[in-house]
C-alpha cells in the first residue's frame, strides 16, 4: 500500500483488551490527548437499564468525552454484531467529519473485528424446526449438553460462547446445519484488510492479578446493587432468555432470585465465568492482527504505561493529527 492510499483512509483508533484490565481508566486520557469521541466497543453496553452489570460509566464520570453505543435499546432487543457493524460505520464517518477521531474501546472481539476488517455478513436464512428441536433438547438435557453438540464439530466456537448463552450456540449450530460450514471457517474465510488507518492497542497484566480486579470488581458490582437491577428487569418482564440476559452477572443472579442457589453460589460461579471470558477474551485478540500489545506489569504505573499508548498511536499515525503533548497527560493526567 502506498502512503497515499494510506492517507486516503479514515483514521480509527481501537483499545481492546480483557475485562476488568483498565481499559475505562486509560480511555479518558486517550480521547483527551487524541481530540477523540468514544464508541463503546462492548455488546452489553447498549442495553438501556443494564448499568452495573454491564460496567457503564456513568455520564458524571466521562470527564466530557462524548460516548456512543450506550444506552441505544431496550434490553429485550436482541442486538447483533451486523446491527453494531453498521451504527459504528456510521458513527465513524460522522465523527471523522467533525474533524475529530473515532476510538472503539471494548472487550467484545467479534464486534471490534468485525468494523476493523469489515466483515461481510451473509443471511444464511434459518431454520425454525430445527431451532425448536435444539431449545427442546437443551430444556431437556441442560446447556452444557447442548453446548456440547457446538464442541464437536466448532471447538472454536464453543471456546468463544458461553454454554449459557443458548441462543448464540443454537445460531452456530443452525448455520452450520445450513451452509455445511462452521462459523470459525466463515470468520477464517474473511478478508482481513480494513477500510480505515487503523491503530489497535491491546492491554494485557498478569492473568492472576487480572482474576484478581476481576473478583474485586464482582464485590463491587454487588455492592452497589446488582440483585436489585436485574430485579429491576425480571418484574419489567425481559425473559431470562433474552440476549441481555444471558449476559455475565444477570444470568448468574437470575438463577439466585428464582431459588436456584444461594446468592453467595451466584456470586461465585459469576466470578469463575468472569475468568473463564477473560481467558476467552485474551484469546481472541491474540489472534488478531496490527495489535500493538502493552503489558501493564512491566511498568506498573499508569501514567507510563499512558505515555507508551501514546507513543505507539503517534507512530501509526505519524503524529500529524491534532495531538495535544501537554505534560500533564504524562505527569500527573487524572491520576484516577
Amino acid at each position: 500500500m502506498t502512503s497515499n492510499e494510506q492517507s486516503s483512509k479514515p483514521r480509527l483508533l481501537v483499545l481492546v483488551g480483557p475485562t476488568a484490565v483498565g481499559k475505562t481508566r486509560y480511555s479518558l486520557d486517550i480521547a483527551k490527548a487524541w481530540n477523540a469521541e468514544i464508541i463503546s466497543g462492548d455488546s452489553m453496553q447498549v442495553y438501556r437499564g443494564m448499568d452495573i452489570g454491564t460496567a457503564k460509566l456513568p455520564l458524571e464520570e466521562r470527564e466530557g468525552i462524548v460516548h456512543h453505543l450506550i444506552d441505544i435499546c431496550e434490553p429485550d432487543h436482541p442486538f447483533s454484531v451486523a446491527e453494531f457493524q453498521e451504527r459504528c460505520r456510521s458513527l465513524i464517518e460522522e465523527i471523522t467529519a467533525r474533524g475529530k477521531l473515532p476510538f472503539i474501546v471494548g472487550g467484545t472481539g467479534l464486534y471490534v473485528e468485525s468494523v476493523c476488517y469489515n466483515y461481510q455478513f451473509s443471511d444464511v436464512g434459518s431454520d425454525e424446526p430445527y431451532r425448536e428441536e435444539l431449545q427442546r433438547y437443551a430444556d431437556e438435557y441442560g446447556n452444557e449438553a447442548l453446548h456440547a453438540k457446538l464442541l464437536e464439530i466448532d471447538p472454536d466456537s464453543a471456546g468463544r460462547l458461553h454454554a449459557n448463552d443458548v441462543r448464540r450456540v443454537i445460531r452456530a449450530l443452525e448455520v452450520y446445519r445450513l451452509t455445511g460450514r462452521t462459523l470459525t471457517e466463515q470468520l477464517e474465510g474473511q478478508k482481513k484488510t480494513s477500510p480505515y488507518e487503523l491503530c489497535i492497542v491491546g492491554l494485557t497484566m498478569d492473568r492472576e492479578r487480572l482474576y484478581q480486579r476481576v473478583e474485586e470488581r464482582i464485590d463491587a458490582m454487588i455492592e452497589q446493587g446488582l440483585v436489585e437491577e436485574v430485579a429491576k428487569l425480571v418484574s419489567a418482564g425481559i425473559p431470562k432468555s433474552a440476549i441481555s440476559m444471558q449476559g455475565l452477572g444477570y444470568k448468574e443472579i437470575i438463577a439466585y432470585l428464582e431459588g436456584d442457589c444461594t446468592l453467595e453460589a451466584a456470586v461465585t460461579m459469576l466470578k469463575r465465568d468472569t475468568r473463564h471470558f477473560a481467558k476467552r477474551q485474551l484469546s481472541w485478540f491474540r489472534h488478531m492482527k496490527d495489535i500493538e500489545w502493552v503489558d501493564l506489569d512491566r511498568l506498573q504505573n499508569f501514567h507510563e504505561n499512558l505515555q507508551t499508548i501514546h507513543a505507539i498511536i503517534a507512530g501509526k499515525f505519524k503524529g500529524d493529527l491534532e495531538y495535544i503533548s501537554n505534560q500533564s497527560f504524562f505527569n500527573g493526567g487524572n491520576g484516577q
